[in-house]
């Protein structure tokens, strides 16, 4: 099914990675949160501080869930912490790079969190992401590849989900999967709620359904790496999608799939300064299409999210000035300075996506891109379309005007 391969577990990796429900009215402080700031693009609340530098709040992912954690996002630390409220099992001392994944909010407040375990041999944790379902988050975990409760610097790695509402994992692997994997996660948005009594060990009884997709990457190196799609409504049968042409050396980072469960959008690199966005069908003969750069546009597109809006669907992503040497935020957004599109911006355009179609009709744009905000925000735009989010030196959630 998969390779098993070993990477440096102390990597430091800056991966980012993320749906339709009616607007709510956002349960947080317009006065809250450290040092946020009411500008012409919106109200920007700094999460884990706004001193961190190259302490890093990296693969930032909006909330996906309005109901029980609004205008917040999901984020993994590195070795220093700066949040506001927590519960006594969040300590703040002897923090560890990778050691747990945190949402916070505009008030930079923790409203949920997940703590390695070290007694199960739990080393860190890498690349969470809000799945497609409110309730469900998805990431890596690090073990010893030897099977013991040590933390080596070569770590082995695993796929799980876990349930926000009581914290219990599902493991589509324990180990055998690459530190770099990103793994995304789609599952049926009209299966009924997962009940906490089910057979936890069991797709359906995890989920409530078994119409559930993951996506992740496998393979020691470029041109081995592929994305692995695995239909657990289908037998749980795994395929490799195709690399776009041309292209068949380059890295893959990030694939996201559509709320629809159909395609994924994602990027190649050549480099850390050379990226392309690509969507592609969820099928083993599918072709990979090129988002286009338009001439609006200061770079190719960089960490595509889709969002959907009422029946709409969009894709959103970020370009960078030409001289970006990578797709990270490396400035800090409440500084004038850079809030002018300088340090990068958010751009969005709609799209219609058919799922069997030839590809020349699979992928259909809709009207131009649209600037949603002159900074670059990489994290996704929440369900009702109030907040993004961003991450890698330093983590923000923006509320749009």
């Amino acid at each position: 099914m998969k390779k098993n391969s070993l990477f440096l577990g102390l990597l430091s990796l800056t991966l980012i990675a993320c749906y339709s429900p009616d607007p709510f009215v956002a349960d947080y402080s317009e006065n809250s949160g450290s040092g946020s700031e009411e500008i012409a693009i919106g109200k920007l609340f700094p999460v884990d501080g706004d001193e961190n530098n190259a302490l890093q709040t990296c693969n930032p992912s909006v909330s996906q869930d309005t109901v029980n954690f609004p205008a917040s996002m999901l984020w993994l630390n590195f070795t220093k912490l700066k949040v506001n409220k927590h519960d006594a099992g969040y300590s703040e001392t002897n923090v560890r790079q990778h050691d747990r994944l945190t949402v916070s909010d505009t008030a930079n407040n923790v409203k949920w969190y997940l703590m390695r375990d070290l007694s199960k041999g739990e080393c860190q944790f890498q690349d969470p992401e809000w799945s497609t379902h409110p309730d469900f988050i998805v990431a890596l975990r690090g073990q010893d590849p030897d099977g013991s409760l040590k933390c080596p610097d070569v770590l082995d790695f695993g796929i799980f989900a876990v349930r926000t509402a009581d914290k219990a994992k599902f493991w589509f692997y324990d180990k055998g999967i690459i530190e770099t994997a990103t793994p995304h996660l789609w599952v049926d948005p009209s299966a009924p709620k997962a009940s906490a009594d089910g057979d936890a060990s069991t797709v359906e009884g995890f989920f409530g359904t078994n119409n559930v997709r993951l996506t992740y990457i496998e393979g020691d190196k470029d041109p081995q790496r592929k994305i692995v799609f695995v239909d657990y409504a289908n037998g749980a049968k795994s395929i490799r999608l195709k690399k776009p042409a041309g292209r068949e050396d380059w890295d893959i980072d990030s694939p996201l799939i559509s709320p629809d469960g159909n395609f994924v959008v994602y990027n190649m690199k050549n480099g850390e300064s050379t990226w392309e966005a690509y969507i592609q069908e969820l099928s083993e003969n599918s072709k990979a299409i090129k988002i286009e750069r338009t001439k609006n546009m200061t770079s190719e597109p960089a960490q595509p999210h889709w969002f959907e809006f009422r029946g709409r669907l969009f894709v959103l992503w970020t370009d960078f000035p030409a001289n970006t040497s990578k797709m990270q935020n490396k400035v800090k957004l409440l500084e004038s300075s850079v809030q002018d599109g300088s340090a990068g911006r958010t751009l969005m355009r709609e799209i219609r996506l058919t799922a069997g179609a030839p590809s020349d009709v699979a992928v259909e744009w809709v009207g131009d891109n649209r600037v949603v905000t002159t900074v670059p925000m990489m994290g996704g735009r929440s369900p009702d379309g109030k907040f993004l989010a961003t991450g890698t030196d330093n983590a923000y959630l923006l509320k749009l005007p």
